[in-house]
């Protein structure tokens, strides 16, 4: 791995960081798709939520290279935490990783998981990279108006949120996670014109790319599940916020977030 020590002074933002951790994500995920054979074999958690060795391989490439990258930055990441080994201690700015999100999807093989790295400062994602080894395809940001999506060998295109159309919402909703009646009373008096469904943390770059304007997520996630997906929205000229309006925040006990709405520009 080439050297991606960064400047630790941080005083000029963090899109100096962006290069290295695109470099980061990608790796992981050409070692993700070496476990992506017809026979993966998936473990339970405790928490119920299913892991595979790629999970672990992936959070091994990239714990250390965070590490370096950004040595005086704590990381916290799915499976470590799971472990019980993630830092101790209140942090104002740090790492978090879902180093494989949408593990069942990656089971099944339908290619809907992503590589996901967030950093947040002060309760709020700063920057955030997002892969998907399958296709290629990876998202990135640092900051309002840097979000990007990159197409395999078409290089960085800007992307932007949008205004809801007049002719109505386009709605966004997990494939496993849906509360049909909690979400028909938050649609009820909305023009609504297409529902669609989608897998994995790609659903706020899906919102980030002008293609989808709400997502309302009524279950539980964490905050490794979020913050790149929220860095790369917020970017874009999007939201998240929960259902009493407030942005939501991170560095909550556990790292568990309560329900959200993610938003297009409003």
């Amino acid at each position: 791995m080439s050297d991606r020590r960064a400047d630790q002074s941080l005083d000029h933002g963090f899109a100096k960081l962006l290069p290295a951790v695109r470099t980061i994500a990608r790796e992981a995920g050409q070692v993700i798709l070496r476990y992506y054979t017809d026979t993966v074999t998936a473990h339970v958690k405790s928490d119920g939520s299913p892991v595979t060795a790629a999970d672990h391989a992936a959070e091994a490439v990239i714990l250390p290279a965070l590490h370096h990258l950004t040595p005086d930055i704590p990381v916290i990441s799915e499976e470590q935490h799971a472990a019980g080994k993630s830092p101790p201690g209140d942090h104002g700015i740090y790492w978090l990783v879902d180093p494989l999100d949408g593990t069942r999807s990656f089971v099944e093989h339908t290619g809907e998981f992503t590589v996901n790295i967030g950093l947040v400062k002060d309760g709020v994602p700063v920057l955030g990279v997002m892969y998907l080894p399958v296709d290629g395809d990876l998202y990135a940001a640092a900051g309002p108006g840097t979000a990007v999506h990159c197409v395999q060998g078409r290089g960085d295109v800007p992307i932007s949120a949008r205004m809801v159309p007049p002719d109505g919402l386009v709605v966004l909703s997990s494939r496993r996670h849906g509360d049909r009646e909690r979400l028909d009373r938050f649609l009820e008096g909305k023009l609504v014109k297409e529902h669609r469904h989608s897998s994995s943390a790609l659903k706020f770059c899906l919102i980030a790319r002008g293609e989808v304007d709400v997502y309302p997520r009524f279950g539980p996630t964490c905050e490794w599940d979020t913050a790149a997906g929220h860095a790369i929205l917020l970017a874009a000229g999007g939201s998240i916020e929960t259902p009493d309006g407030k942005p939501l925040g991170y560095g909550k006990p556990d790292f568990l977030n309560g329900e959200f709405i993610a938003y297009g520009r409003r």
